[in-house]
């Protein structure tokens, strides 16, 4: 696409850049990002061709956010509408292991926590956990009451390796890690409170005070055991 006016209203375009998407159509503060291979319809289009921005929703998870009108030079029209993978619970438990050595393998290049970052090195808490999930074919809602209100509920000594932590002060979950087993899990966490990126933390060895701020935040827990299916319409940005 080469400007504004090109784009229509309804229509599927593939991302062939890595893309950030705004929270305003000023495009102040990143609430996500697509990946280069992404796919993304038009929602609202300003009548001027001078505008700076206009509003899109991610196909895979139908979150909207403003992309500015220069990033529009990096969409092309999709050749057919997204088409989302329907696994079943054993497709996903036998991808797992392959969900966790994306996040440990989010630990190695340098990296800080990324409010709204889904393409790394540098994630959010979310971002981190739906992207490892997506690398293995599996997409998850964008933000980390969505993902807890996603999966299946588990008791604290039903935990298994894959599945999601949740934490939270207030009545939302604002925070989600990827369980690791023996009692450890990965997550990007942010600079007040966390390692100021991808880590490792426990909810047995509470001795780290990281460890200990999070675990007294520990909602619950969930099991993936299903991919995300659109529903055409647009989430909120956060």
């Amino acid at each position: 696409m080469d400007c504004i006016t090109e784009i229509q209203i309804g229509a599927e375009y593939r991302c062939v850049a890595n893309l950030n998407l705004y929270g305003s159509e000023a495009c102040q503060g990143l609430v996500t990002q697509a990946r280069a291979g992404r796919q993304l319809r038009l929602i609202h289009k300003p009548e001027s061709p001078l505008a700076k921005a206009i509003q899109v929703c991610l196909c895979e998870d139908d979150y909207a956010g403003w992309l500015p009108a220069a990033s529009v030079a990096a969409l092309a029209l999709a050749p057919q509408p997204y088409q989302p993978p329907t696994p079943t619970a054993q497709n996903i438990a036998a991808v797992l292991p392959a969900v966790m050595r994306f996040a440990y393998n989010a630990t190695i290049p340098p990296n800080t926590y990324l409010w709204g970052g889904t393409v790394g090195p540098d994630f959010d808490c979310s971002g981190l956990v739906q992207t490892a999930f997506a690398s293995a074919g599996i997409m998850l809602p964008r933000d980390s009451y969505q993902q807890q209100d996603f999966t299946e509920p588990v008791a604290g000594g039903a935990l298994q390796p894959g599945d999601l932590l949740f934490f939270g002060a207030g009545d939302r979950t604002t925070h989600v890690a990827l369980y690791v087993g023996q009692g450890n899990y990965l997550h990007s966490s942010g600079r007040d409170h966390g390692r100021n990126g991808v880590g490792i933390d426990s909810i047995v060895n509470l001795q780290d005070p990281i460890s200990y701020f999070y675990y007294r935040q520990l909602r619950g827990a969930g099991r993936v055991t299903r991919s995300y299916q659109p529903l055409g319409q647009p989430m909120p940005c956060r």
